[in-house]
């Protein structure tokens, strides 16, 4: 069994999940339950945060030392992705290649407003990542002069993650709010389409786990034994 938490990342997006069981975005145990549900495979793009405890890096290690592979990409799977590759999770896209290479740091880049599942999780703002690709698009196309793009990037990057629309941006950087029409036209959206390749490297992965990791040894630590306390 492969197991992919995703929600507003593929949002839209015509994903192939053939042999793959959907669950929606992660939170902190969930990585840990797809083991013990057997799952032989996983794929990590959006977690929760915030209001409950985000995905825990010791139970992506638990997973991997199980043999479990564990790739990330797009959105909450390429921060984890970045802090856990050394131990063997797979980074998966460009975003969390941007990571793992020091381009990016902040999680904010990446993070977004979202409806519930009943509404297949909807987006309800712009990620950074998507709006800095969206603005260069437009620049090179001739629809925004260089000053109006520096005036919109300065602008998306001072709106607090939940409340950076299109309109808001605009009303922010001074800038004529016909051009949301341009931005959703032309408008890139590199967190689908890092979800997208990580559910094809998902689904091509073999129907079986692999070795324990060769150069670390799981450690059951306080916090763990505790958190296993739980669960029971």
């Amino acid at each position: 069994m492969k197991v992919l938490f995703a929600g507003p990342s593929l949002f839209g997006q015509a994903a192939d999940l053939t042999g793959i069981e959907l669950r929606p975005p992660a939170r902190q145990g969930d990585i840990h339950r797809a083991v013990q549900d057997s799952a032989e495979a996983i794929g990590l793009i959006d977690g929760v945060f915030g209001f409950v405890p985000s995905v825990w890096h010791k139970e992506i290690l638990f997973a991997l030392s199980e043999g479990v592979r564990v790739l990330g990409g797009a959105s909450l799977g390429a921060l984890r992705a970045a802090e856990c590759h050394s131990f063997g999770m797979e980074p998966v896209g460009e975003i969390a290649r941007a990571y793992v290479d020091g381009v990016r740091y902040e999680d904010a880049d990446v993070c977004l407003a979202h409806c519930p599942a009943e509404l297949e999780f909807m987006p309800l703002s712009e990620p950074l990542v998507d709006v800095e690709a969206s603005v260069a698009r437009l620049l090179d196309v001739g629809a925004l002069t260089a000053e109006q793009a520096w005036s919109w990037l300065e602008a998306a990057r001072d709106i607090y993650f939940a409340d950076r629309t299109v309109e808001a941006m605009l009303d922010r950087a001074g800038l004529p709010a016909e051009l949301a029409g341009a931005y959703r036209r032309d408008r890139v959206g590199v967190k689908g389409r890092d979800a997208l390749e990580l559910v094809d490297r998902l689904r091509q992965l073999p129907d079986r786990r692999g070795a324990a990791p060769a150069s670390w040894t799981f450690r059951a630590s306080d916090p763990w034994r505790a958190y296993l306390q739980t669960q029971a």
